[in-house]
């Protein structure tokens, strides 16, 4: 199917013609596009700025959690990331084989696996945190305050209504 894509000034904030004749989805669907777009573009350039220290895209998520408040359950990692219990188990264990976290079973209940920083673990937090700070550079590059503030509210609003969705 050859379709006309029209032509998009470059700070239209419309997805790009080549990214919308990529997908015919985007013709259909928008907005789920335009947010399909963004995380899949953020997800790669995220994994290969982070392949530069090691890690693999959304181990850093689960950094982040733990220099919130470490010695966590896996099980509530994954809640807190919407993970399921495969996917968590596998991420935690790469973690804890690259030396940056420890598992233990919990003193007050033997069930529960607790998932706790290594030293080197917490060294690796600046690090992941400029990894962080340049992807906000480059996602947000053009972008007024009030367009990343209305962006923020629009995500999280997005967000909610499909949490709210969610079983």
């Amino acid at each position: 199917m050859n379709r006309k894509i029209p032509e998009h000034p470059p700070d239209s904030g419309l997805p790009s013609p080549s990214a919308i004749s990529e997908f015919s989805a985007g013709d259909r669907s928008p907005v789920s596009f335009a947010v399909f777009a963004l995380g899949r573009s953020h997800r790669a350039l995220a994994a290969q700025m982070l392949r530069e220290i090691g890690l693999f895209a959304g181990q850093e998520i689960i950094l982040f959690q733990l220099w919130d408040r470490d010695g966590q359950s896996q099980n509530s990692l994954g809640q807190a990331l919407r993970l399921d219990h495969s996917t968590i188990a596998k991420s935690v264990k790469r973690l804890e084989e690259s030396g940056l976290v420890n598992r233990s079973r919990s003193q007050e209940d033997g069930r529960v696996t607790l998932v706790s920083l290594t030293d080197e673990g917490r060294a690796i937090n600046e690090r992941i945190t400029g990894v962080w700070q340049r992807m906000e550079e480059i996602t947000t590059r053009g972008l007024t305050d009030a367009e990343r503030s209305e962006l923020i509210r629009l995500a999280s609003k997005a967000a909610a209504n499909v949490d709210a969705e969610l079983k």
